[in-house]
């Protein structure tokens, strides 16, 4: 075969070889992108996002959407020039989602212990809001918890070491002072039905404390409220969970009918906190239909430089400036934007 054929072959088969490669094989970047939105006040896959049980509740008309971020992991080097030329995706180092000190199970994990934490303080935070009298419960259990077999999800709690708890933060309180494997006795109702157990105390490497192993959450003391949403991981939609129960809890409703979208994490004071990935949050809420999405403070520069055509940005630092600006919408008085 003439050298210039050989040539002609060789270059073939690398450009082939480089295409295979090009197309197979894994880079260590991810993409981000509009994820899926969902409205708190409705139902998803047949079940209702916030429930209420036990207490009276009202019509709620409109929409109060919590947003996301879609990751796409496993790219290739054809999947990352793709998504470099689009619009609405974002390239990063995989290290920034999955950092290279933990699992991918335990970053779903954190995901998913964030997102519970974000329903309890949706609910205290709400609850503290319409001043109802509330109970601590067992809102879950966490993974080889020293308390299985012992308390159950949805047992009330009312003593621990010794202390009675009237909220989440008082049941990490009387942990404060505590060590592994020291055992403490919990005071609980269940059933109606007052008990007591005693749990020798566990272990965790972000604590010097004994851990009691269980999710504290409150509920009304009457009644149950229970925020169900799949899958969805991360702290971001206990604003929205929180104004859900607040809708449904009280006469009227928050949007008077309008697409309300909005993202901030809330604390069991009512402090809407910082999130990430506000730009395609927004793009997904502004497809979606949304009119009105609600900004946490400390994203405002960010959402003012990216806002979509049409969706007015409101600013929130606590869960009051969110209700006080629903108020003003639905009364066509002006609201404070980013």
């Amino acid at each position: 075969m003439k050298h210039r054929t050989w040539t002609i072959v060789s270059a073939g088969l690398l450009a082939l070889a480089l295409g295979v490669l090009g197309a197979t094989v894994p880079v260590p970047m991810v993409a981000l992108g509009p994820g899926p939105t969902f409205n708190t006040l409705d139902v998803v896959d047949g079940t209702p996002v916030v429930a209420v049980a036990g207490l009276p509740t009202y019509p709620t008309t409109g929409h109060l959407n919590m947003t996301t971020v879609s990751v796409t992991d496993r790219l290739t080097l054809f999947n990352v020039l793709g998504f470099w030329a689009a619009h609405d995706q974002q390239v990063v180092p995989r290290s920034t989602v999955f950092p290279p000190d933990q699992s991918d199970q335990q970053v779903q994990q954190q995901n998913s212990d964030e997102f519970a934490a974000s329903e309890v303080n949706a609910e205290v935070a709400a609850l503290t809001d319409l001043k109802l009298p509330t109970r601590v419960v067992v809102s879950d259990l966490t993974d080889g918890s020293p308390a299985t077999g012992k308390l159950e999800k949805g047992d009330t709690l009312l003593a621990v070491n010794d202390k009675p708890v009237s909220s989440p933060q008082a049941v990490s309180d009387a942990l404060t002072a505590t060590k592994p494997g020291q055992p403490v006795t919990v005071i609980y109702s269940r059933g109606g039905t007052q008990a007591d157990a005693t749990v020798v105390l566990g272990s965790s490497p972000d604590r010097p404390q004994g851990l009691l192993g269980v999710r504290p959450g409150i509920e009304p003391k009457d009644g149950d409220i229970t925020i169900s949403l799949g899958d969805i991981g991360g702290p971001s939609a206990g604003l929205m969970f929180t104004l859900a129960v607040i809708d449904k809890l009280t006469p009227g409703d928050l949007t008077g009918g309008r697409f309300v979208a909005g993202t901030g994490t809330i604390d069991a004071s009512g402090d809407v906190g910082a999130i990430g990935g506000i730009p395609f949050k927004m793009m997904a809420a502004r497809a979606a239909g949304a009119t009105t999405f609600l900004v946490p403070a400390d994203n405002c520069t960010e959402a003012a430089a990216n806002d979509p055509d049409g969706l007015q940005l409101v600013r929130v630092a606590k869960l009051g400036d969110a209700l006080t600006a629903l108020d003003a919408l639905r009364a066509n008085r002006p609201v404070t934007g980013c």
